[in-house]
């Protein structure tokens, strides 16, 4: 995993588009849902249209798609009591990259980093039903294990995680703010969430994400069991890319080993 001290605002995404054009990607699709709010409308509001005219992405808002574009997933052992979907093109794209934010989660999931980004990526509700997956998740006394359950049914092949800030508290939307001022980059969802709650842990967090060893915590512990990615601490190495890095590094290694 690779960690860089980075104390620009906010990771861009024309910054992350303007990399995998120059690294020869010939096709981009931007897949998103928001949990909050008409996703539209925040995509708008954001200027995310406009981005993807000036540099040539699609946009694809996963509340309007058809219902054939959706991919069920079968109950299968996972604590989803009707399955769930996934989008086709997720399921069927040649690579897949994810960005997400470091932050805590006051409704049931802890804390948010790539494991529980997946959930945008679950149909609320399937086109022509009524049934919505989104409550389902939200009134579970699983709903830790079933967004781990999520990652087992897609790849990744690259993560970034802008923890330039985080919220220690509170979450999704509003909390306390630090500033770490890091952006990390890896393959694996589960050692990159390790090291975004090691972070949290450094700043003083809450009780729910400080307590017990990292990999017992729920959303690590089953995206371990399922395979998602590594099942240990000692299977993570931290690659510092400058000074201030390094200096991170030796501290988040701590907190790794010593739980």
């Amino acid at each position: 995993m690779q960690i860089n001290s980075q104390h620009q605002p906010i990771l861009k995404h024309c910054e992350v588009f303007d990399c995998l054009k120059k690294s020869g990607t010939r096709k981009i699709t931007l897949l998103e849902r928001s949990g909050m709010g008409n996703t539209r409308k925040v995509l708008e509001k954001r200027g995310v249209f406009k981005l993807s005219s000036e540099m040539d992405f699609e946009v694809v808002v996963l509340d309007e798609i058809e219902r054939d574009s959706w991919v069920k997933i079968e109950r299968n052992g996972t604590h989803w009591l009707k399955g769930f979907y996934l989008p086709r093109m997720l399921c069927e794209a040649d690579k897949v990259v994810q960005t997400c934010c470091l932050k805590t989660h006051g409704f049931g999931g802890h804390f948010t980093i790539s494991l529980k980004n997946s959930v945008g990526l679950v149909s609320k509700r399937l086109p022509g039903s009524l049934y919505d997956y989104m409550a389902e998740l939200h009134i579970s006394p699983y709903q830790r294990s079933m967004i781990a359950e999520i990652n087992h049914y897609y790849p990744v092949d690259l993560l970034l995680m802008d923890a330039t800030k985080a919220f220690i508290d509170g979450g999704p939307a509003t909390g306390t703010i630090v500033e770490p001022g890091l952006i990390l980059a890896s393959k694996d969802r589960v050692a990159l969430d390790a090291v975004g709650v090691a972070i949290l842990r450094y700043h003083g967090t809450t009780r729910n994400v400080s307590q017990g060893k990292i990999f017992e915590l729920t959303q690590i512990k089953r995206a371990a069991e399922l395979g998602v990615g590594v099942s240990s601490e000692d299977k993570i190495e931290l690659v510092p890319l400058d000074d201030e890095s390094q200096k991170w590094a030796v501290d988040l290694e701590r907190i790794l080993k010593n739980q």
